[in-house]
């Protein structure tokens, strides 16, 4: 199916839904009786989306947003409040009458809000070709939108040039476990649906990476649906477009403190739980992003680190059999490649298969906030408990 095709029908149904109601992705994580206190009750009925980017508390006062995909204006008056009178939010949609909605509530929404005037536009405009100025963004939200372009690899490079060094993004989005077959591809009413357009969830995080970003790691996730064996999954990441050059900051050493006995970050160097690596300002600028909070040790000179040391984190399974009940885990942390005590090797984005035992580790803290699982058994499983080598790992 030829992009444009996709574009257009997604579009027309997308301004169906301003007069028909109809339901496309479903209103997932918001707070309606929070919202109806300031958004018309236009806007909230065709809000559409697979989580709440701009409700994560991210937006900080002050900050230029943009919102891809802005639809109705939701994500943007929400991200609105937050940036207060003095930022300003930019919502891109190709979308007509759903701009036209937006256009003519923001005043309303400003009113609401006790603000001189809104700080609100919206602009006409694809994901692909953005119609906002290089470095000029401080933060881009989009929910459940970029699924829906076709070149996804545009969209990602189009974020990359319009943020500002030192920005980051943080959005929502369905991705799928595997690749989603040809005849789901050209299936439009699922386009509609954000689900033929979804992309495996390694190829989404590493389209990110190649466009320039770094840190890109996993906010929350949910199960979304499933179809014929491939599972859909609402993605919400963040990540950030490092400063060109990085200013000495006292860092020469980082020492990996776990939960991973080893891990590869995005720039290629390898960290080994307890050893000091040295690293460049670029790579220290790197690690002192949020998502490597609690991971290393920064530090000017070497330190090594060894059991008992309390700053170290490893986590063992339980010595016990365990039991395989079809669950797989997606590593999607900010690492491109990591493994855990039980000598798992996870690729980002990448499922693999794990029994009972290795599912209690990765739910609990601190693996948790780096894995999406999921289960794909189609019912109930009754197998038997499995029994490990000494010294061995049964998964």
């Amino acid at each position: 199916m030829p992009d444009e095709t996709i574009t257009q029908q997604v579009s027309e149904r997308y301004a169906r839904a301003v007069t028909t109601g109809e339901q496309m992705c479903c209103p997932t994580g918001y707070n309606f009786d929070d919202l109806r206190s300031f958004v018309p009750e236009e806007v909230l009925r065709v809000s559409y989306g697979c989580g709440t980017p701009a409700g994560l508390a991210t937006v900080k006062p002050g900050e230029t947003v943009l919102d891809i995909g802005s639809g109705g204006g939701i994500d943007c008056f929400e991200a609105a409040r937050r940036v207060g009178p003095s930022g300003w939010v930019i919502g891109v949609d190709m979308t007509e009458e759903m701009l036209a909605l937006a256009r003519r509530n923001a005043p309303l929404v400003a009113k609401n809000l006790g603000y001189p005037a809104s700080n609100v536009e919206f602009r006409k405009g694809h994901a692909e070709n953005l119609p906002v100025e290089d470095g000029s963004i401080d933060l881009i939200i989009s929910n459940c939108v970029i699924n829906l372009a076709p070149d996804k690899v545009k969209v990602f490079r189009e974020m990359f040039r319009v943020i500002r060094p030192g920005g980051r993004f943080t959005i929502s989005d369905i991705v799928s476990d595997q690749p989603v077959p040809n005849y789901l591809i050209h299936d439009t009413e699922k386009w509609g649906d954000c689900l033929s357009g979804a992309l495996p969830v390694w190829e989404y995080l590493a389209g990110l990476v190649k466009a320039g970003f770094l840190g890109v790691h996993q906010m929350k996730f949910t199960p979304w649906s499933a179809i014929d064996g491939i599972h859909f999954l609402s993605l919400t990441l963040t990540g950030y477009k490092l400063r060109e050059t990085a200013a000495p900051n006292g860092v020469r050493f980082a020492t990996l403190l776990g939960p991973f006995s080893w891990a590869v970050d995005e720039l290629g160097q390898t960290y080994h739980r307890g050893k000091p690596e040295p690293v460049t300002a670029r790579t220290a600028q790197l690690l002192k992003t949020p998502p490597f909070e609690r991971l290393f040790l920064l530090s000017d000179a070497p330190a090594s680190l060894a059991a008992p040391d309390q700053r170290l984190i490893s986590i063992l399974p339980a010595q016990a059999p365990c039991v395989w009940k079809g669950h797989f885990a997606l590593f999607t942390g900010p690492f491109v490649e990591a493994e855990d005590d039980d000598h798992h090797v996870y690729q980002r984005g990448v499922p693999l298969e794990i029994c009972s035992k290795t599912l209690d580790v990765l739910e609990a803290n601190p693996y948790s906030r780096h894995f999406a699982i999921i289960n794909r058994a189609g019912e109930a499983v009754s197998g038997e408990a499995v029994s490990c080598e000494p010294g061995g790992s049964c998964c």
